[in-house]
């Protein structure tokens, strides 16, 4: 169904000086009209509001019979070819895109004065094939079923626009192309770009002669009237161009939308029309007095060399003609008098309103597509409109409870007005004692309390917001006083919306953990504390699951922790370390933010690491959660023990778990190995404020999962000079299975060490190094003698001890050194000799 309005898309006109009766005409360049008659062509200079100036006049080599513009010059067809029309009644038939070669009609390409070398790059295209067949039962003639005004139109866009009307760049890219075609009481949209497929459909009132398609609008004429039907272009070129088209971001009106005509206009006897920049040029001309005389016949259909109809024309009879140049409105001043137009249904909620204003939109969306043709105060112009008719767009919907009240947001969001102005724009009146919030209003506002806008609202209306929702889903009430914008609302007011919640039977979790946040903020740590109390910790990290901005709030781009987040730092910090792991693991936050939020939250920079994000990093290994890199978690906990151990640097608060906590919870940490605790037992200066974080680096070291190449290189800053650095070398250099370099390393630096040693790490393939390493080395420095010699003589003894049960006799009296002394090795070469005997 086409509506009608009564606007005004049309402004002044003014008459051609044409010399001779116009048989065509075309506009081109940048205010040319060029007009055809017979064999001479009259060119016009057409600039804005001033009179229409003749410019030249050239004649052709034949009677022009069509007339075309372009870069290179004018094209003028002067050959024609006669033939008779006639009428096939056939089945109607539409075949879109490649399906429209099935129809069997033949193309060739025949190239006329163009060089041989760009022939190549011509190809023709199916785009679509569709039959109509005329309606037989009523007695109609051949002219009511005859197609006209087939039409490409193009729509370009030269760069894009940025908020305050500048052009990105001037690059000129094809966003749509449409195809127009009608018959005299029906016309048909095509967009064929992607896909071929029918966009909007014409009825027009009566019968058409012409029509043209411009982006912004059709202008069709009949005998007596101009009409201007809007288009859908604009929404389509929209939805090509912008994959964020009709989401959360942005809306554009529905290129199925209802099409409607703004304007029918009397003029008497026109016969064609063209489309010039913002000018209708229009040819009028009055027919002579002509008395129809119709034969008495059967209804039938009628060509046009049927003799049913007869003229008769007076001899002394001539028509008067005119060419007319109308001026069409500039798009904002059509524009603002639709916006008029649509005060009509502004209390009323009907689908009209939205219609109206929806046409508004699009009026201005079309004519911001190509922006190198704007002037810049046209630009920012047509930008404010834009944003205005958003905004009114908003307003319809934010009033509707209907399935699409939800493009209350994408189109408030695009009018650039703040939450606060939005809610200025409402009617707070109550009709019957009763306040009723629409769908659409209140999905804006919970959208936008949602994605941390940096905006506060007032105390007044973050009070508005609290009651709206407490009416209309009070569910929402906990979530919506969490949000950053409503920071400015009355402790009071908003406790005493909470309790209704009780009283209501809406008590949950959620609202225990609202309570006791704004108990923090009315200083009543009684009630805070009571709140906290009446639940588990398990379901109170769960109401933090379900609300992160409890704990964690964005202003600006910044992470913020809450009040009750400082609270819980310093009163509950296990449970703040477990919310913040319970939000990780459900994607509420990423690993990076909560890294940020632990440091802001203790009053870190950047390169200061504080204990509770290091009990964070450490719950994260326990948890194992899927999305965590373990290998960048090992990285950043092993970085910050070494840190701390080479600084001699204490916790600055105390770690929620010990060493022995880790290696119990997580088998990431590993049972430390025994000859470790005896090398650390030898610093009998070993400061305690840090020797859990030795053990937990140690722990990890001995872990199943832990890469020790990736930490070689920053072990440096831990000094092998001390017992502490040197434990954590050695244990890398064996994870690594450098067992000679680690043995020699003990014996000089702990010899009490060395056997508890070997017998961990040198078994089955590594047990040869006992003689072939331990033994030779021990001997060799037992001769040196020295403060360590008993020592090393134990050591020599136990590892004799191991080397006995090994070895064959031979094999053991060869690795013994041959300066030695019998009688020390004698007990030895005797058990050796006599295991076989005792097994």
């Amino acid at each position: 169904m086409v509506q009608l309005y009564n606007l005004h898309p049309f402004g002044s006109q003014q008459v051609v000086p044409c010399k001779l009766e116009p048989e065509r005409f075309c506009g081109g360049g940048r205010d040319a009209l060029f007009v055809a008659a017979g064999c001479k062509v009259e060119a016009f200079a057409v600039a804005g509001q001033e009179l229409c100036q003749p410019r030249c006049a050239f004649s052709t080599l034949g009677r022009v019979l069509r007339l075309a513009y372009s870069e290179a010059g004018i094209s003028n067809e002067i050959s024609q070819l006669e033939s008779d029309d006639f009428v096939i009644c056939q089945k109607p038939l539409e075949l879109l895109g490649e399906k429209s070669e099935q129809s069997g009609l033949s193309v060739t390409l025949e190239s006329t004065g163009l060089a041989d070398e760009k022939r190549k790059y011509s190809h023709f295209q199916h785009l679509l094939y569709r039959r109509f067949a005329p309606d037989i039962s009523s007695y109609v003639l051949s002219d009511d079923i005859k197609l006209h005004s087939l039409q490409l139109l193009p729509v370009y866009q030269t760069g894009s626009l940025t908020s305050d009307g500048k052009n990105l760049s001037q690059e000129k890219e094809l966003l749509s192309l449409f195809c127009f075609f009608s018959l005299p009481h029906v016309g048909y949209l095509y967009m064929v770009v992607k896909s071929v497929e029918l966009m909007s459909v014409y009825q027009y009132p009566e019968k058409s002669q012409q029509a043209v398609l411009t982006p912004q609008f059709l202008h069709v004429i009949t005998s007596n009237n101009l009409q201007c039907f809007t288009v859908r272009c604009s929404a389509a070129a929209a939805r090509e161009e912008d994959p964020y088209m009709d989401t959360t971001l942005k809306a554009c009106p529905p290129v199925s939308m209802d099409v409607c005509a703004l304007r029918i206009q009397l003029f008497i006897g026109l016969k064609a029309i063209c489309h010039f920049k913002n000018h209708i040029i229009l040819l009028t001309k009055a027919d002579p007095e002509a008395i129809p005389e119709r034969r008495q016949s059967p209804k039938r259909l009628l060509s046009r060399k049927d003799t049913s109809v007869k003229i008769k024309i007076p001899p002394v009879a001539e028509a008067g003609w005119n060419l007319y140049i109308v001026n069409t409105i500039s798009p904002v001043q059509l524009y603002k008098e639709m916006i008029d137009y649509s005060n009509t249904y502004k209390t009323v909620k009907t689908q009209s309103c939205i219609h109206l204003l929806s046409e508004a939109h699009l009026l201005v969306r079309a004519a911001l597509m190509d922006a190198s043709q704007l002037e810049p105060g046209e630009k920012a112009e047509l930008l404010e409109a834009f944003k205005e008719s958003c905004g009114h767009l908003g307003d319809c919907y934010s009033r509707l409870d209907s399935q699409h009240s939800h493009l209350t947001l994408p189109y408030y969001k695009m009018s650039g007005l703040s939450m606060a102005e939005v809610l200025a724009r409402m009617d707070w009146t109550v009709e019957d004692g009763l306040q009723k919030y629409e769908r659409g209003l209140i999905f804006y506002i919970n959208h936008s309390l949602y994605e941390n806008l940096d905006e506060e609202l007032s105390e007044e209306l973050a009070a508005k917001v609290v009651q709206m929702f407490y009416v209309a889903e009070p569910k929402q009430v906990p979530h919506i006083l969490c949000s950053p914008s409503m920071k400015n609302i009355n402790p009071l007011t908003a406790m005493s919306y909470l309790r209704k919640l009780d009283t209501s039977g809406f008590s949950s979790i959620l609202v225990t953990l609202t309570k006791a946040a704004v108990a923090l903020k009315m200083g009543d740590l009684d009630m805070h504390r009571n709140e906290m109390k009446s639940h588990s910790e398990m379901k109170l990290v769960c109401g933090f699951i379900l609300e992160p901005r409890l704990l964690i709030q964005q202003r600006k781009g910044q992470i913020v922790p809450t009040e009750l987040a400082l609270h819980l730092k310093e009163t509950q910090p296990g449970l703040l370390v477990a919310s913040v792991l319970g939000l990780q693991k459900n994607n509420k936050i990423g690993i990076e933010e909560a890294d940020s939020f632990f440091k802001v939250l203790c009053a870190k920079d950047e390169d200061t690491t504080p204990q509770l994000l290091v009990d964070f990093w450490e719950a994260q290994l326990v948890a194992c959660l899927p999305d965590v890199v373990l290998q960048e978690l090992f990285f950043k906990l092993t970085s910050q023990y070494m840190w701390r151990l080479s600084k001699r640097q204490p916790p600055d608060t105390t770690p929620l778990r010990t060493s022995e906590d880790l290696i119990n919870a997580c088998s990431h940490y590993g049972l430390i190995y025994p000859w470790v605790h005896i090398l650390i037992s030898s610093d009998s200066l070993a400061d305690k404020n840090y020797t859990e974080d030795l053990s937990k680096l140690q722990s990890l070291i001995c872990g199943p999962s832990f890469d020790i190449a990736s930490i070689i290189p920053f072990l440096e800053p831990l000094s092998e000079d001390t017992i502490a650095g040197l434990s954590v070398h050695v244990l890398c250099r064996t994870r690594l299975k450098e067992y000679e370099q680690c043995i020699d390393i003990l014996l000089e630096r702990c010899p009490e060490a060395v056997i508890p040693y070997a017998n961990h790490e040198l078994k089955e393939e590594n047990r040869t190094l006992w003689w072939k390493k331990l033994l030779p080395e021990l001997c060799r420095r037992i001769k040196c003698g020295g403060e360590k010699y008993q020592l090393y003589l134990s050591s020599l003894k136990e590892t004799l001890s191991i080397v006995a049960v090994e070895l064959e006799l031979k094999d053991f009296m060869n690795v013994l050194p041959e300066d030695g002394t019998a009688a020390f090795f004698l007990p030895y070469l005797l058990y050796c000799s006599r295991k076989k005997s005792l097994t």
